[in-house]
């Protein structure tokens, strides 16, 4: 079974409380050690299958001595993609440190931002770790590796509809829509630009393996099937969501505050449907034209269209927490106000990870 609807309530009270609450705090840098490495890596980890272990471990490889840092979103516990992740953070966090993260930390609220938005948190949170390498997962499609070399060589090279350009050079590199994780690694590099942090030769491309499917997991857990997919899982991630679904805390993946939604869609004036993020003119009169709503799925169709294809699930997700223009945009000018530690390995790994990076506002979650 999964979680009660107020199980997911409480997360996102708890979690709007945070949102706000780091918006308003300003960050703090100070003097740091010069070692060790800092490898740092941004996964969501719904849930962490062979494939983020793959990536993980060939990483390591090439720099042992590193320590690896898992930013792991976030608040809300909504997805890039506006959907629920599978199980909170924490239980995500556990599942990364078991697996052979050091440090796990808190990434930003991804299902109620915009892409650029939630890439420039993104870009903020390894200039405040003063990332030394960032090892990122690719799929190989034809003239992708000259996007990467182009990456690596600190181009400026930026996602177009339907192209990628490189802004250095003046030119197109390739043609076409990118696939979700190659589109990842362009908008994350042109955030790191827009934020001022070289990221000249600190990206790790590593080729994605074949066989391993986050939907087929993900869909497995909610029919109760996790056997059919335990051979794309770790034994870490397995024992960790078994816990948390006897736990009655997993899967969250298919779980929507629905009658919030549908009240939000039915009852908020213009002007503040206006002020929610990601809402545009077009947006708010599309919902208030199609009132009144009897479910999720009428609210879900009449939101417009969009360039990106989980736009509908990402307002879904705004009108959910009922998220505004202004909290978002405080919050990513802030962002990381507070670098959140969810999981470490053990007390001689947080000490070298406080003394090493240049943010000086730790907190531990509790």
């Amino acid at each position: 079974m999964p979680p009660e609807p107020s199980f997911l309530e409480s997360i996102i009270e708890r979690d709007l409380e945070i949102i706000r609450r780091d918006a308003h705090l300003r960050p703090e840098y100070g003097d740091h050690s010069p070692e060790p490495m800092i490898m740092a890596d941004f996964t969501e980890y719904s849930p962490f299958h062979k494939g983020h272990r793959h990536c993980m471990m060939e990483a390591r490889k090439r720099f042992p001595g590193a320590l690896f840092v898992a930013i792991i979103p976030g608040p809300l516990e909504r997805s890039g993609r506006g959907v629920p992740y599978i199980m909170s953070r924490e239980a995500r966090a556990e599942i990364a440190i078991r697996a052979g993260a050091d440090i796990a930390v808190e990434g930003p609220p991804m299902g109620v931002m915009g892409s650029g938005q939630y890439s420039l948190c993104l870009a903020g949170m390894f200039r405040a770790l003063d990332a030394n390498r960032i090892p990122r997962g690719y799929r190989q499609v034809p003239g992708f590796k000259e996007v990467l070399r182009r990456i690596s060589h600190g181009h400026r090279v930026v996602p177009r509809p339907y192209r990628i350009v490189d802004l250095d050079e003046g030119e197109t590199v390739l043609e076409g829509p990118l696939e979700e994780d190659n589109y990842v690694i362009v908008s994350l590099a042109r955030a790191l630009g827009k934020v001022g942090f070289d990221f000249t030769g600190r990206f790790i491309f590593i080729e994605r393996i074949g066989g391993v499917s986050g939907t087929r997991i993900r869909r497995a857990a909610a029919r109760d099937e996790l056997e059919s997919v335990s051979h794309m899982l770790p034994p870490e991630t397995l024992s960790v969501l078994e816990g948390e679904i006897r736990e009655g805390r997993a899967p969250m993946h298919e779980i929507r505050l629905e009658d919030r939604i549908i009240r939000n869609a039915e009852t908020l004036p213009r002007d503040e449907l206006m002020d929610l993020n990601l809402f545009d003119e077009v947006t708010a009169l599309a919902i208030l034209r199609r009132r009144p709503y009897s479910s999720i799925k009428e609210v879900e169709a009449a939101i417009p269209g969009s360039f990106s294809r989980h736009h509908r699930q990402r307002i879904l997700s705004v009108l959910e927490a009922k998220v505004h223009k202004g909290l978002i945009h405080k919050y990513i000018e802030n962002y990381p106000s507070v670098i959140r530690i969810l999981g470490f390995k053990d007390k001689q790994v947080l000490k070298e990870f406080k003394d090493r990076i240049p943010h000086r506002r730790l907190e531990i979650w509790q």
